[in-house]
């Protein structure tokens, strides 16, 4: 039985939102297009790459699967916008989430992962993120 951590890497559609300041977010986004998964940038950083957007607002409304990794602004905050917009998964990247987003964790019409960092569930086992998947799994933090 799989975890609901790695039911979320099944999914098709994703939406990464990074501000350049965690190197795992690049890492996932890389990870996500070698799996031929569909994708959507979204860089709040000062210098955006040219292939993503640089505005929340510009997310579609069709949008399924969000993960965020931010530290320079509330990632609770686009939490809420992206609700507006009817988008219910979100994964908030470990060491980016704060009391704001686990106050969102008890809203029933989200489903957001906390505490977890991406690349442990999507990383080679022979990978850095294999072994922080293995120390994980000793301590029962998967």
């Amino acid at each position: 039985m799989s975890s609901k951590q790695e039911d979320f890497w099944e999914r098709k559609n994703f939406v990464v939102i990074s501000d350049g300041t965690k190197p795992a977010m690049k890492w996932t986004i890389n990870e996500l297009r070698k799996r031929g998964k569909n994708l959507l940038v979204v860089n709040l950083s000062d210098k955006p790459d040219p292939d993503a957007i640089s505005d929340i607002s510009e997310i579609p409304n069709n949008a399924d699967n969000v993960v965020i990794g931010v530290t320079k602004s509330e990632p609770a905050l686009i939490i809420q916008e992206l609700k507006v917009k009817g988008i219910k998964n979100y994964w908030v990247h470990m060491g980016t989430d704060t009391c704001d987003v686990e106050h969102l964790t008890y809203d029933p019409e989200l489903d957001i992962i906390t505490k977890r960092c991406p690349m442990m569930y999507l990383g080679k086992d022979t990978s850095m993120h294999g072994i922080h998947r293995l120390i994980a799994r000793i301590i029962g933090k998967y």
